[in-house]
C-alpha cells in the first residue's frame, strides 16, 4: 500500500488555502487517486489564521478528522511562524513549504525551525507580478509540488485550466498557470 500522503495548509482568510487543498485533491481524482479536502474555519474574517487539509492515496482512506499528523505543511503567510505552531505533528522528515522572501537557513535560524526539510519561495511576488494580486495559493501550489513530487506539475496546470476556465478570464487562468510553474522553477531547499 502507497503510504498515505497527508497535508496541512496554514494561511489566512482570502489567500486562497482552502482553494488550494481542493485543487490538490481533484487533481488526485483525475489520477485515480482517493482523496479527502476540508477546510477548518470558523465565523473568521478575511485575514484571520484559518487551516485546510488534503489527503491522497492510491487505497481508499478510512479516517475522516483535521490532519494532525502531516507529511507536508504549506505555509501562506510567514507571519502565522510567529503566532502558529505550524510544525506541530509535522513528521520529522517532512516537508515545510513556506512563502517568504527568506531562504530556508534564514527561516530555520529565526524561528528556531528544528528538523524538518524547509523549502521557501516568494509566493507573494509571484502572484502579484503573474496575476497582479498577492493571492499566494497558486504559487505555493507549485513550491509543493517541486518540494514533494507528489503530482506532476502538468497535470496541475491541466486542471487550473479545466476549473478555472468556468470562472475566470483566460488573462487569469494564465496568469495563475504562469505563477504555479514561475514558483515550481523559484522554490529554494536547503
Amino acid at each position: 500500500m502507497e503510504r498515505l500522503t497527508e497535508i496541512r495548509w496554514h494561511g489566512r482568510g482570502g489567500q486562497g488555502a482552502v482553494t488550494a487543498a481542493k485543487l490538490v485533491a481533484e487533481t488526485a481524482l483525475k489520477q485515480d487517486k482517493y482523496f479527502q479536502a476540508s477546510p477548518e474555519y470558523g465565523p473568521e474574517r478575511m485575514g484571520a489564521p484559518i487551516q485546510a487539509f488534503t489527503r491522497i492515496s492510491s487505497q481508499p482512506i478510512s479516517i475522516h478528522c483535521a490532519v494532525t499528523n502531516p507529511n507536508i505543511v504549506v505555509v501562506l503567510d510567514k507571519t502565522l511562524l510567529s503566532v502558529v505552531n505550524v510544525t506541530e505533528g509535522l513528521d520529522p522528515d517532512g516537508a515545510l513549504v513556506i512563502n517568504t522572501d527568506m531562504t530556508p537557513a534564514e527561516v530555520r535560524s529565526s524561528f528556531s525551525i528544528e528538523g524538518h526539510r524547509i523549502f521557501t519561495v516568494d509566493a507573494n511576488k509571484i502572484a502579484v507580478e503573474s496575476i497582479g494580486k498577492a493571492i499566494p495559493n497558486t504559487p505555493m501550489l507549485g513550491a509543493l509540488l517541486k518540494a514533494t513530487g507528489i503530482m506532476d506539475i502538468d497535470k496541475v496546470a491541466e486542471h487550473i485550466r479545466d476549473s478555472f476556465g468556468k470562472k475566470f478570464s483566460r488573462e487569469i487562468i494564465d496568469g495563475n498557470v504562469a505563477a504555479l510553474t514561475r514558483a515550481y522553477r523559484e522554490v529554494r531547499s536547503e
